[in-house]
């Protein structure tokens, strides 16, 4: 028998869409597979269909999920479409599957047993500490126009995780912090709410132009932090383990002088 094959966009609604989509199928669930963004290797005796992102299906998968399974369970979803392994479109709608057939839909993220559901817990686990390292590693730096601006280089598209952070401490701060690996930016106005920007070249070109103030206290940040080190107590491995060394490409505390 011929299975289904959805292609949908790399993205919460393009997944979700891509799930909406399946169920419209009304076709047993292990002959449809989510597959996020194109395959290098079409299958054999498979049919593929591309799956255009559609805010209203998106939002009534949303709202499912919400309704049915609970913020948790909807929480842990989220998470795990924002890492970059590609069978996370597959682990989700099979764990929304999954679901339906539970008893006490509640405890969705409970019943570890189901292959897809484990899968989800794992990508969800994943990102969320990802997202924890930067929010503690995170560094801003204040530009000429006093805009606080920060950069940083995640594995998995955390950057939405992070910003409500941030906007909870700094509500009345102009800042910006930018995803280098895909070229995403958060921008929060002050007093007001945060957005994305995709790919603002004009965003990009100020990037480096720091305020002469901000050059001076990184340099006195950066010779504190290696002064009160005692060569005597270090442990490289253990640093490794508490903060991995692709952080601090990002961290002014470790740039050269």
């Amino acid at each position: 028998m011929e299975e289904y094959y959805l292609v949908c966009e790399d993205s919460l609604e393009g997944i979700f869409t891509g799930i909406y989509d399946a169920y419209l199928k009304r076709m047993p669930h292990e002959r449809i597979h989510l597959c996020v963004g194109e395959e290098d290797n079409y299958r054999l005796f498979a049919v593929y269909e591309n799956c255009r992102p559609d805010k209203e299906k998106a939002a009534k998968v949303a709202r499912t999920f919400l309704g049915q399974f609970g913020e948790e369970a909807y929480m842990s979803a989220c998470r795990a479409l924002a890492s970059r392994e590609p069978d996370k479109g597959e682990a989700v709608y099979k764990t929304l599957a999954a679901g339906f057939s539970m008893k006490n839909k509640r405890e969705l993220m409970g019943n570890l047993k189901n292959p897809y559901i484990h899968r989800v817990f794992e990508l969800a686990r994943f990102t969320a500490n990802e997202a924890h390292y930067h929010v503690e590693f995170l560094r801003f730096k204040e530009l000429d126009n006093g805009i606080l601006y920060a950069r940083m280089g995640p594995k998995n598209n955390v950057l939405t995780f992070i910003v409500p952070h941030f906007a909870d401490r700094l509500p009345l701060e102009n800042f910006v912090i930018h995803d280098q690996q895909r070229e995403i930016y958060a921008l929060h106005p002050a007093g007001k709410q945060w957005y994305l920007v995709y790919g603002d070249e004009k965003i990009r070109q100020v990037e480096h132009a720091f305020s002469q103030g901000e050059k001076k206290y990184s340099e006195l940040f950066s010779g504190f932090f290696h002064t009160i080190a005692i060569k005597e107590r270090t442990n490289s491995a253990l640093q490794r383990n508490m903060l991995p060394l692709r952080y601090r490409e990002y961290m002014t505390e470790f740039q050269k002088a």
